[in-house]
């Protein structure tokens, strides 16, 4: 008998083609309204296939009471209802591990553009300035070379960002809930002396409710008007408001961003803010790492169901 599996919601068409031809999948946010349709036949579903992106609500749980296993698109967890999952003994998988390069490159190319202002320069260029002034007075960058790093979140992709700056010399420091052992890096336990002993301040900590506005006007204060931040973690992360303010302020010198409260539909303000550098969420956007992800839904959903055990859990 082909198992039932639950599809919470759009998902890449190579791993939509590939769940249908494992599977029998329902798409849930196709149905008229999805929470009376789980009510009625959530006991049909052993599985479900989401995504960081969408995710779905514990409302949903009480209807499904032979969910086994749940394989989530992506490495974020904010939008899935992680607490009541592993209180059910239903085991969750993401797509950890196979974007790890892909999104500390991102962070290094946020934070490179920023500092030595290249999306400015390009739209100098473009403009024509350069050729009306006649001499090049493009206002000056920040070296990265030989400066300070800080690290919020030293996790798989905190470690890849962290290894890349020996590359330029940096002197590196890391803030998460504790010491990660076997690191050349020096651990940090106050957030706001890391900020300030930052040039670069580069969050990639989990989302969720115990990391909302982990960087707050205090840590903007701490990192100050020579500092820039980096964010390749979840919107959430950030106080968006206090972070504006010391943006408009010049209370810290810039940011780049991959993520926002309220995306896509990120604010006016936030797209008119200076001195940053923004991108849409793509810092795992390339098409080996897209491939790779779909590809651990998949055998992460096999694994499980040929041996109990996924390759990628989230654990307790």
């Amino acid at each position: 008998m082909t198992l039932e599996l639950l599809q919470t919601g759009p998902l890449v068409p190579a791993l939509e083609a590939a769940l249908q031809a494992r599977y029998a999948v329902t798409r849930l946010h196709e149905q008229v309204d999805p929470l009376a349709f789980v009510a009625a036949e959530g006991a049909r579903f052993a599985a479900i296939a989401s995504s960081a992106a969408v995710g779905f609500g514990a409302a949903l749980l009480p209807h499904l009471p032979n969910l086994r296993v749940v394989s989530s698109y992506g490495v974020g967890l904010d939008k899935l209802p992680v607490a009541e999952l592993h209180a059910r003994a239903i085991t969750l998988a993401t797509t950890s591990g196979v974007l790890d390069d892909c999104v500390a490159d991102a962070a290094w190319a946020l934070l490179l553009a920023v500092a030595r202002r290249v999306v400015q320069a390009d739209a100098y260029v473009r403009a024509g300035q350069w050729a009306q002034d006649g001499t090049n007075r493009f206002a000056l960058g920040r070296r990265v070379s030989g400066a300070r790093l800080g690290v919020v979140g030293l996790g798989r992709i905190g470690q890849v960002i962290a290894k890349r700056a020996s590359g330029f010399d940096m002197r590196v420091a890391y803030h998460s809930r504790r010491p990660v052992p076997g690191v050349p890096w020096r651990y940090e336990a106050d957030l706001r002396a890391l900020a300030q002993s930052s040039d670069f301040l580069v969050v990639i900590t989990a989302g969720g409710p115990g990391t909302q506005h982990l960087i707050n006007a205090e840590v903007l204060n701490a990192l100050g008007p020579r500092g820039y931040l980096i964010n390749v973690a979840r919107g959430s992360v950030v106080d968006e408001a206090a972070l504006l303010a010391a943006l408009h302020e010049g209370r810290i010198a810039g940011a780049g961003l991959d993520v926002f409260d309220n995306e896509p539909a990120i604010s006016a303000a936030m797209r008119s803010a200076p001195r940053t550098v923004l991108l849409p969420h793509i810092a795992s956007a390339t098409e080996e790492t897209r491939a790779a992800m779909a590809e651990r839904v998949v055998e992460n959903l096999e694994a499980y169901f040929s041996t109990g055990q996924v390759l990628t859990p989230v654990r307790p």
